[in-house]
């Protein structure tokens, strides 16, 4: 089994920051964890989730537009664990975040997502 656990999400201004963790375990944990796409993508109240952004086994990165500049993804394989770091994070940006672990078969994986909510 494929467990994925999302952490960082809070309660932050409009402008601040925040890092947002997914830590893998049971089957997609250990050196097979590096081979896997890792994807964010959030959920806002009434609306559709959406892409966020993709880490590849490579390393290669892309995002969604609306967060492109302002949001950067990466991965340390050793900790089994894709981060998000938001920046100048905006009232739109407020969601459930969860990420995504594609596995090498195509199934896909998802947490129990994080809260984030951007408000002044």
């Amino acid at each position: 089994q494929v467990q994925l656990v999302e952490s960082g999400g809070g309660l932050v201004e409009p402008g601040g920051s925040l890092r947002l963790s997914c830590t893998a375990s049971g089957a997609a944990s250990g050196s097979i964890f590096s081979l896997y796409i890792m994807d964010w993508y959030r959920q806002a109240p009434g609306k559709q989730r959406e892409f966020v952004a993709r880490i590849t086994s490579a390393g290669s990165t892309n995002y969604a537009n609306s967060v492109k500049g302002r949001f950067t993804i990466s991965r340390d394989n050793a900790k089994n664990t894709v981060y998000l770091q938001m920046n100048s994070l905006k009232p739109e940006d407020t969601a459930v975040y969860y990420c995504n672990l594609v596995a090498l078969g195509g199934d896909n994986y998802w947490g129990q997502g994080t809260q984030v909510t951007v408000s002044s």
